[in-house]
């Protein structure tokens, strides 16, 4: 029988101290044997407002130290089901966005030659697209679920095609997503012209502005995202910055009007018997909420994302 790895227990070892890996779990070494491998990557040179999101992964640890192993809404016992562990970060080149592209790339081509499945900790948005590159020369296009309070699909910045605002421009073009399987949840706020959105939609992408959001339940709305996917492989991207300011004011580039903890919390369980390959959590500032609320938030829906995954039984 299996022994998993479990969170060191806050009736053990107070939750001010311990290990400062995703809550209190092991740090391990070595790939093998395990179901979920937990990273940090710890980036904010693809950003274009306000920087700080290097500090995310370190204080999403910390604040996950809080969060217990049962989920007590929907029952779900991730660490009774996969052996999960924190493989730390990944050590990325902090003075040249292009070289810490191709060591996310390179780190997850290894990573993926295991049975695993990797959720990480941003960083900026811009760390999703090596991810993509290598989840997609594994599993081929994937579906993905893109929770944002932005589309991500400028065509250039600065100059610049790989940045946080270009991400899904580029796993478009070169064909890392399937298209008419990409879900855009929560986007919003000004534009630079009225096409902003309606070309994507042109792609085959499917939008879900936040006003059209607004007062609802995302129950159904997950529901019919899973229906739609069936068993194709999905990643799922989410950026803090899908929330409203008011949950998650730290972030670099927030936006009034954004989803309630409440809804991302339907939509991450609606999303329960997806064949879920990847995930991250990314835009997390922790300079800009010097509370701790947002990293808190964000450590609870990677949790929440534990529990959605592949094989997690209820308890």
């Amino acid at each position: 029988m299996t022994e998993f790895n479990r969170p060191i227990s806050g009736n053990d070892l107070a939750r001010f101290s311990g290990p400062n890996t995703f809550m209190r779990l092991p740090q391990a070494q070595e790939l093998n044997g395990l179901d979920v491998a937990i990273l940090g990557v710890p980036m904010d040179i693809g950003t274009s407002w306000r920087s700080g999101t290097r500090f995310g992964p370190k204080q999403i640890r910390a604040e996950s130290a809080m969060i217990r192993p049962y989920n007590m809404s929907t029952g779900a016992a991730p660490f009774d089901s996969l052996q999960i562990a924190d493989i730390g970060d990944l050590a990325i080149n902090t003075f040249s966005l292009a070289d810490s592209l191709r060591i996310i790339k390179e780190s997850y081509d290894a990573i993926l030659t295991h049975d695993v499945i990797p959720v990480a900790m941003g960083g900026d948005h811009s760390i999703t697209l090596p991810i993509l590159r290598a989840v997609a020369a594994k599993h081929g296009p994937v579906a993905l679920v893109h929770v944002d309070a932005h589309a991500d699909v400028n065509d250039e910045m600065f100059g610049e095609r790989e940045t946080h605002g270009t991400v899904f421009r580029r796993a478009y073009e070169e064909g890392l997503i399937q298209p008419d399987k990409t879900y855009q949840i929560g986007i919003r706020g000004s534009g630079y012209a009225a096409t902003d959105f309606t070309e994507v939609q042109g792609w085959g992408f499917q939008h879900f502005p936040a006003w059209d959001l607004w007062h609802r339940s995302l129950k159904p709305l997950g529901e019919e995202i899973r229906r739609d996917i069936g068993n194709r492989p999905v990643y799922v991207s989410y950026d803090i910055d899908s929330l409203d300011p008011a949950y998650a004011s730290g972030t670099g580039t927030p936006e009034i009007g954004g989803l309630t903890t409440p809804q991302a919390l339907e939509l991450i369980h609606a999303l329960k018997g997806l064949n879920i390959v990847g995930c991250d959590l990314v835009e997390v500032s922790p300079p800009y909420d010097t509370s701790g609320n947002t990293a808190l938030t964000a450590a609870n829906l990677l949790y929440e994302l534990l529990c959605v995954l592949p094989g997690v039984q209820a308890r």
